[in-house]
């Protein structure tokens, strides 16, 4: 077959897969932003303590029924998406910067200093992800701001040692080398030359590091170490409910983990979907 016939056939199906990423990419931010700004703007009176209206099953009044308080369980559901979606995306924003500066560090400042930041790499590696977070959170005094710290301090190991490479590849072009025989430093050679090369790394990091920072959030809230039972969050829900599900109150932990499954799963075909776009390999394949 010619070559040339060859390419007007693959090229639309080029097209049709740029567009469909893009399409999921879309549609996946766009949930995620309607479940926030809902969140943001529900009234508190919607979840607040109803003993009229307690323990009934879901229907067309009570979409995710209420609990043994009366409180509607889909605005505690909503609400605590929105609490998960805002501890999420401020800690993995956290933690990819600290990635960011401490990778570009490890392969720009010397063997000293990639042998110091490798060591502490290695160090949080080494200690179960869910004892430190728990440890962290303890530590600063739980609560909100304890999460947030100790979600945004565990999660940048990975992507640091990724910007390393990255960063380590980048120092043999030809350009680096000659802005090295200009007299540039190394932090204007890597605030000039390599942070723009990061840049997909950073934001695919970003989004990808998100449904590992809300399942922690939910799991050490859940076990007690995180939010307070006072603000309505995802784990709160879910660790509420499980001294109802022998009674049959199974729509108290069904609906609002099938919801903290959705958004983690939305963000994922985000970042998934980013990586795919801004990858120049399957940019142009």
């Amino acid at each position: 077959m010619d070559k040339s016939l060859t390419k007007e056939i693959k090229k639309p199906n080029r097209i049709s897969l740029r567009f469909r990423t893009l399409g999921v990419l879309c549609a996946a931010s766009i949930l995620v932003l309607a479940i926030f700004i809902s969140g943001m703007l529900m009234d508190p009176a919607s979840w607040e303590v109803n003993f009229q209206a307690k323990n009934r099953a879901p229907s067309p009044a009570y979409l995710f029924g209420t609990d043994w308080l009366g409180r509607d369980m889909f605005a505690r559901t909503i609400k605590g998406l929105t609490t998960s979606i805002v501890v999420g995306v401020t800690a993995s924003a956290v933690s990819t910067i600290m990635a960011v500066i401490l990778g570009i560090a490890a392969a720009v400042l010397g063997r000293k200093t990639d042998a110091v930041i490798s060591r502490l790499v290695d160090l949080f590696l080494s200690i179960p992800h869910l004892i430190l977070l728990m440890l962290i959170s303890i530590v600063v005094g739980k609560g909100l701001l304890g999460v947030l710290i100790g979600v945004a301090a565990t999660h940048w190991t990975s992507l640091t040692r990724v910007i390393r490479a990255e960063v380590l590849a980048l120092k043999t072009q030809p350009y680096i080398a000659v802005a090295k025989a200009l007299g540039k430093g190394p932090l204007w050679i890597a605030g000039r030359h390599m942070v723009p090369h990061i840049v997909p790394q950073f934001i695919v990091g970003l989004v990808l590091l998100f449904p590992h920072a809300i399942l922690h959030e939910a799991s050490i809230t859940f076990l007690g170490f995180g939010l307070s039972p006072e603000q309505p969050a995802i784990g709160v829900i879910l660790s509420e409910s499980m001294r109802y599900l022998s009674a049959g109150m199974w729509w108290l932990a069904v609906f609002p983990g099938l919801c903290l499954l959705v958004v983690v799963l939305l963000f994922d075909a985000i970042g998934e979907n980013l990586r795919l776009l801004l990858n120049p390999g399957t940019a142009q394949s």
